[in-house]
């Protein structure tokens, strides 16, 4: 798993500008970002307590806590930790990753958003297992990222931002862990999960994938 602890370190005081500006080379990777953290809340509505992964500067945990449900966060980057834990004062962040999760107990759901694709493939085979025994018997896993629909898609897409000259944004998609969406579905339904797709934007898909008969 390669350490990306200080490029977020470095990111974390813009990284909300990031996310918000309309006119940034990120603006369609988070277009509609509030629905997008607004539908993992739809998605996970059932359950009580939750686990984040790279909760980032607390976003999504902010929406989450307002919605009373009780969140524990996993964040790997000090400065991250410290802008979320600012926002959400209330909400435990310790430091850990998709691979090692500090806590001793099992969640109703776990949840991430725009962190996935830090991990290659066999590391995210892995992670869905290991996040498995975080689970309780009818848990669930819900991700949301940039997934490619099929290999047209995904070469139209980088053409397209080419063409945009969002160089920042092409050497991430180039050279970040990003799937095809059918191989993150199967990675779940391998490990035994039932899976949901949502599409949230020309990037972003939701993934919620259910244990055992929870559909």
């Amino acid at each position: 798993m390669r350490d990306f602890d200080h490029l977020f370190d470095r990111w974390a005081p813009v990284y909300d500008k990031t996310v918000y500006e309309e006119g940034g080379e990120y603006r369609e990777v988070f277009e509609g970002y509030e629905q997008i953290l607004h539908a993992i809340k739809e998605e996970i509505a059932p359950c009580r307590n939750v686990l984040e992964i790279g909760c980032g500067t607390g976003n999504l945990a902010k929406k989450l806590h307002e919605s009373n449900f009780d969140v524990f966060c996993v964040e790997p980057s000090l400065e991250m930790r410290k802008a979320a834990s600012t926002k959400v004062p209330d909400v435990e962040i310790v430091d850990g990753n998709f691979l090692n999760i500090p806590y001793e107990r099992t969640f109703d759901a776990v949840v991430s958003s725009y962190a996935f694709h830090h991990l290659t493939y066999k590391e995210k085979q892995e992670a869905i297992a290991y996040l498995k025994t975080h689970l309780n018997p009818s848990g669930r896993i819900v991700t949301a990222d940039t997934m490619f629909e099929s290999k047209a898609y995904k070469e139209a897409l980088l053409k397209h931002v080419e063409e945009e000259s969002a160089q920042t944004l092409l050497d991430d998609l180039n050279h970040e862990y990003y799937e095809y969406l059918e191989d993150m579905v199967n990675m779940f339904e391998q490990a035994g999960f039932h899976v949901k797709k949502l599409k949230m934007n020309k990037y972003v898909w939701i993934l919620t994938a259910k244990r055992g008969n929870d559909q």
